[in-house]
């Protein structure tokens, strides 16, 4: 399949080197080009622009955030490089209001969107073992399936409306950051009392909470191990955010969100952003007076 892949980040690289292994035809955009470069030897093709890329029948984004996305696909030639029933999937993690108004215009440019944000982090972009929440239309999404495929290891389909996608990403990742808050505060308890983190971890790991999340970002926090990022506390702040606009919207009182947007916020005037996402857990431990090991 001829496909377009813009933005190559930690994330898009692995997949679009796993798009490539699959057989397909891969042209890349990357506004710093010199990321896109580094998949040449692989075989994709480097596109020079935003429409070069665009102008395949699949089109993925795999950007930063709303405003990238958005500026990507609406001050850019990008929906009329876009062939007439061509298919644009966003597999970023975007707010629910952006994926309806892509919906809406791509279904006024007689195009197909569909969004399928990826639960993963780049280690399991890399071997293939995303988990994919796909939403749109049943045609776009039979026909985008050998591409997830590719790239994950499974894919769930929630229905035609591609902001429930969206929402299902969004609400993961707040819960993701809820492991990390509490497992944060959990050390911060256990450390007073002359428990390890990695100790701590063991026990937990090991007994009432064995799932390969809690290993995951337990053995980061435990480690200290927050660089190289593999999705930057800064993107975290963003997800968390998305989470309750999201609520907003519906009413939906979110206390622990709240209470993670602030420990975030805490986070970032500490000069922490660029640390990964788990880092986080660094503001309930400081708060009881624990040092960080560097």
């Amino acid at each position: 399949m001829e496909i377009g892949f813009i933005g190559i980040g930690a994330m898009g690289e692995c997949m679009v080197r796993n798009l490539l292994k699959a057989g397909h035809q891969v042209s890349v955009f990357n506004r710093t080009r010199a990321r896109a470069e580094l998949l040449a030897a692989d075989g994709a093709h480097i596109a020079n622009s935003i429409e070069g890329a665009a102008s395949n029948p699949v089109v993925i984004t795999m950007l930063a955030n709303d405003e990238s996305t958005a500026a990507t696909v609406f001050e850019s030639g990008f929906l009329a490089a876009l062939p007439a029933g061509g298919v644009h999937v966003c597999m970023a993690t975007i707010s629910a209001e952006l994926a309806a108004r892509l919906a809406e215009n791509h279904h006024a440019a007689g195009q197909a969107y569909v969004s399928a944000p990826v639960f993963g982090r780049p280690p399991a972009a890399a071997a293939a073992q995303l988990f994919i929440a796909a939403a749109g239309k049943a045609d776009a999404l039979t026909r985008c399936q050998p591409l997830f495929d590719a790239m994950g290891q499974r894919t769930f389909h929630l229905g035609e409306s591609p902001e429930a996608a969206n929402v299902v990403k969004i609400a993961g990742n707040f819960m993701i950051a809820s492991l990390i808050e509490t497992f944060g505060e959990a050390c911060a308890l256990t450390r007073n009392y002359g428990i390890e983190a990695a100790q701590f971890l063991d026990v937990m790991t090991n007994s009432i909470f064995p799932a390969p999340i809690y290993k995951i970002y337990g053995g980061l926090i435990a480690d200290e191990r927050f660089q190289p990022p593999g999705f930057t506390l800064r993107l975290g702040l963003k997800d968390i955010r998305l989470a309750l606009a999201a609520a907003d919207d519906k009413e939906i009182a979110l206390p622990l969100a709240s209470l993670i947007r602030d420990n975030y916020l805490k986070a970032i005037t500490r000069g922490d952003e660029a640390l990964d996402w788990a880092a986080l857990a660094l503001v309930a431990q400081e708060d009881a007076g624990l040092a960080r090991r560097s």
